[in-house]
């Protein structure tokens, strides 16, 4: 890669790191699509990979707000459809799996700006950590069904609960992408010059988090949610036209 990839990286991953670390989620949907126009090999991997870092530190820095029992629930989900995510990869076409979960998030944000608000149960959460695991695993983007389930959560809650949901789940999916081989040799060197920017992210964000209540959490979730697709088309579209 060229100096400017890795400066781009770097601003993208301190971007990312900082939004996941203020709401629960955000890395995989807000860098994800830049990654796949420098590297498409690194993904997804390293994003997971970093996941697993920033979501450990918000998990301790939150725990005191920790929902275990929901988390847990979710966790059921999340194991078979990381499974099936990691299937998906080697089988699927990349450009298909993104259409499908843009198709999914999408459809999930218009129905809760709607005011359409999921109710939160035992199987409620494990539907919504099924399609996490799938999302996760193929493309990175696990945060948003979880996000949709708990958008009702307190910030505080939302980014502890969310945060180690992200940090088992994550470990379970890098663990089957280094199972079928999908983790790409230039993954370790890019994870290593990233974690103090990652770590840089988390600490901006410290300066973000006391002014995000309720409402504005929820806005920012399903806002962030939004992006992530609309960067994700974005990225489609433009290896389709290149």
């Amino acid at each position: 890669m060229t100096p400017a990839d890795w400066a781009a990286l770097a601003v993208i991953f301190f971007a990312a790191s900082c939004l996941q670390a203020g709401i629960g989620f955000g890395m995989g949907m807000l860098a994800a699509p830049f990654i796949a126009l420098i590297d498409p090999a690194l993904l997804p991997a390293t994003v997971i990979i970093m996941s697993i870092l920033l979501t450990s530190i918000v998990t301790v820095a939150e725990k005191d707000s920790l929902d275990l029992r929901g988390a847990g629930w979710a966790l059921v989900g999340r194991v078979p459809g990381s499974v099936a995510g990691a299937l998906l990869v080697t089988v699927m076409a990349p450009a298909v799996l993104s259409w499908v979960v843009v198709a999914t998030v999408v459809t999930g944000v218009v129905f809760s700006l709607r005011g359409w608000a999921p109710k939160v149960t035992r199987w409620s959460q494990i539907v919504a950590g099924a399609a996490s695991g799938v999302m996760g695993t193929t493309t990175s983007i696990g945060g948003a069904p979880m996000a949709i389930i708990w958008q009702g959560s307190d910030s505080a809650r939302l980014r502890g609960t969310l945060s180690a949901f992200l940090l088992v789940g994550s470990i379970i999916s890098f663990g089957l992408l280094l199972a079928f081989g999908a983790v790409a040799p230039q993954t370790w060197t890019v994870v290593l010059w990233m974690v103090p920017v990652v770590l840089l992210g988390f600490v901006a964000s410290r300066f973000i988090t006391p002014h995000l209540d309720k409402t504005r959490t929820k806005r920012l979730a399903l806002g962030a949610s939004l992006l992530g697709c609309a960067l994700l088309v974005a990225t489609q579209l433009v290896q389709l036209l290149g």
